[in-house]
């Protein structure tokens, strides 16, 4: 603010005697400023016409040298100060001496790409709070849209914890009643023996006070057998409902475990979603039994051989058809249609595979593949062959693929579930996209796979 007010700062006229008018310009020479009507010597006597005129400026003075009373008319640039001409022949004599307005041209050139670059970081610096606000609305976008249903996700694992402690509280009590229930049959047993016994005592003391040895053997022979009693040595009443507990406690663990498992598993492949690339299916690749759509998105095999040229990259044998994407660096995820098929294989390939004659689908061959064969058996062709112990049939499979982790995995759209994946993988050349429907089986298998586009699984 300071510097702004320097050069803002009005300067009145030196000669003006009573109310002062603003000057026009000021003199070098003569060191002073001048109105409009006290500057007309300067612009009408010769001699004064040659003297330096400049804006209006205040403290005239500080232009003059002290040391030699000349204006500074000079810059040293040895030094980084203003001279006068006696300066420059003296003390500043062997100095980098230039006239002082080439300074301040070179300087005000400076300033002004200074000022073009503070304005440029100035626009940089906008430009970078409407990218954060944009980035917050779209923070805030993204908090809405993922609240709703994570909220209710959470809601359903509180319910049904909720639903199991009322479950195992309803157990205990039910357990509690029999309990009681069994306790009551003991106490009603045990009572009746007591009531037989103490008859049987009863008899026993009424024998004992007998003094007639003759009536005591009589009786004595005579007297009732004891009652027959039970050995309730071992009997036990349950008191404990620890084992009654830790039983559904481990079974509640369990099916948090599977849900957590399941709501991770949801978010990972909301997270792969975002890498999705348009697929496309390379016809110069497929196998002439082949039969691919207009749009090379769907191949289904057919029962009738078609005449194809026997280009290098044609498959000969195996039921194969590569994307026309080739990916050799980064993530990128896709999903295929397999509804309704009894038999398929999915999954990436390197560029150079062998593509004549038969071979095995293996990492080894340069296949990270899984497939449904023989109707019901899903296997990740790992080379051998993983059986994937799938709780459902996947409708839609994602396929996602991390080049430089060396990861390729496998999803079950519809169900969020992982089906597989293969680890610590070696990436040497470009990634294609594998896939092979399978033979027809007379009409079983005769859906074609379908490359879908991708629609995020909220």
């Amino acid at each position: 603010m300071a510097a702004n007010s320097l050069f803002s700062e009005e300067v009145l006229c030196d000669v003006c005697t009573e109310t002062k008018v603003k000057a026009l310009k000021s003199c070098l020479v003569c060191l002073n400023s001048y109105c409009e009507t006290h500057l007309e010597p300067h612009q009408k006597i010769t001699v004064m016409t040659r003297h330096k005129l400049i804006d209006p400026v205040k403290n005239l003075k500080d232009r003059m040298c002290k040391k030699h009373d000349r204006p500074l008319e000079l810059f040293c640039k040895t030094d980084q100060i203003c001279v006068c001409q006696s300066c420059a022949e003296s003390d500043h004599k062997l100095h980098h001496i230039v006239p002082m307005i080439e300074e301040y041209e070179g300087k005000k050139a400076e300033l002004g790409k200074t000022e073009t670059d503070v304005q440029q970081m100035i626009e940089e610096r906008r430009l970078k709070i409407q990218q954060i606000k944009q980035s917050v609305k779209f923070s805030k976008e993204d908090a809405d849209r993922e609240t709703a249903p994570n909220v209710q996700v959470f809601t359903d694992l509180i319910q049904f914890v909720e639903i199991s402690l009322a479950e195992l509280i309803m157990m205990i009590k039910e357990k509690h009643k029999t309990t009681e229930k069994q306790a009551e049959g003991f106490i009603k047993e045990l009572e009746e023996e007591i009531f037989e016994l103490m008859k049987r005592c009863a008899e026993v003391e009424q024998l004992l006070r007998t003094e007639d040895h003759l009536q005591f053997l009589q009786s004595f022979s005579s007297l009732n057998p004891a009652p027959p009693t039970k050995d309730w040595t071992e009997v036990r009443v349950q008191s404990s409902y620890e084992e009654t507990v830790r039983r559904a406690v481990a079974q509640l663990k369990d099916t948090l475990s599977k849900e957590l498992e399941k709501l991770r598993v949801h978010f990972e492949l909301r997270r792969v979603q975002q890498y999705a690339v348009d697929v496309t299916l390379d016809p110069d690749t497929a196998h002439p039994y082949l039969i691919l759509s207009d749009d090379g998105k769907q191949v289904s095999h057919g029962d009738v051989k078609q005449i194809l040229p026997d280009n290098p990259e044609r498959f000969s044998s195996a039921l194969g058809v590569l994307g026309k994407q080739r990916m050799s660096s980064g993530r990128f995820y896709f999903e295929v249609q397999v509804k309704e098929k009894t038999g398929w294989i999915l999954g990436v390939s390197r560029e150079s595979i062998n593509r004549k004659g038969y071979f095995i689908l293996s990492p080894e061959n340069g296949h990270w593949t899984v497939g449904l064969m023989k109707g019901n058996e899903y296997k990740g062709l790992a080379g051998p062959s993983v059986c994937l112990p799938l709780r459902s049939k996947p409708e839609k499979v994602g396929v996602f693929v991390d080049y430089e982790e060396g990861l390729v995995s496998f999803y079950d759209v519809d169900a969020a579930a992982l089906m597989y994946s293969f680890t610590d993988c070696t990436f040497t050349e470009k990634l294609c996209p594998y896939f092979n429907p399978s033979h027809n089986a007379d009409g079983e298998n005769s859906p074609p796979l379908i490359i879908c586009p991708v629609s995020n699984t909220g």
